[in-house]
């Protein structure tokens, strides 16, 4: 994960600032899901912090924020119909049948949704759905890339831990 993604060259520079958007946000959306790679189930798991965030936690709960925001935000639907926990907290809560794969596909599937849901909507439409209120697409996707970004500055902190031990 500490390798610079494309997105620091100049391919997407001259785009419009939605596939700007999208492009940061698909390359930590990929980079959160990878820092699982080539672990073992046990690291993936492994508390090297004293909170409940494990690498493992990270990309579920990494799925969790792909529903609230562009879920639960775009359509209205409260948690409890999505099937996510009710708090950010409870998203790090692993369940005994957690593993990479699940974790991952869950996290792939939920990014693919997310990218369907707000694949009509332009930047400055409203989304109605979440908790502080009516807030534009825009500010969204700032919000996600801020998270994502400092989730894959976790991951690279725990995986550190993990591969020099």
């Amino acid at each position: 994960m500490s390798s610079y993604p494309p997105t620091f060259a100049d391919q997407v520079v001259a785009q419009p600032a939605r596939a700007q958007f999208e492009a940061f946000l698909d390359e930590h959306r990929s980079a959160l899901n990878g820092c699982l790679d080539g672990l073992t189930e046990e690291q993936a798991r492994r508390s090297l912090v004293a909170s409940r965030t494990t690498l493992l936690g990270l990309v579920k709960h990494a799925t969790f924020v792909e529903k609230v925001w562009f879920d639960e935000a775009v359509t209205c639907r409260p948690r409890a119909e999505i099937g996510i926990p009710a708090t950010p907290d409870e998203s790090f809560i692993l369940a005994d049948d957690d593993t990479i794969a699940t974790v991952q596909h869950a996290h792939r599937e939920a990014c693919e949704a997310s990218r369907h849901a707000t694949s009509p909507l332009g930047l400055d439409d409203i989304l109605h759905g979440n908790r502080r209120g009516p807030l534009p697409l825009r500010w969204v996707y700032l919000h996600v890339l801020r998270e994502l970004a400092q989730h894959c500055g976790h991951a690279d902190i725990l995986r550190e831990q993990l591969i020099d031990e």
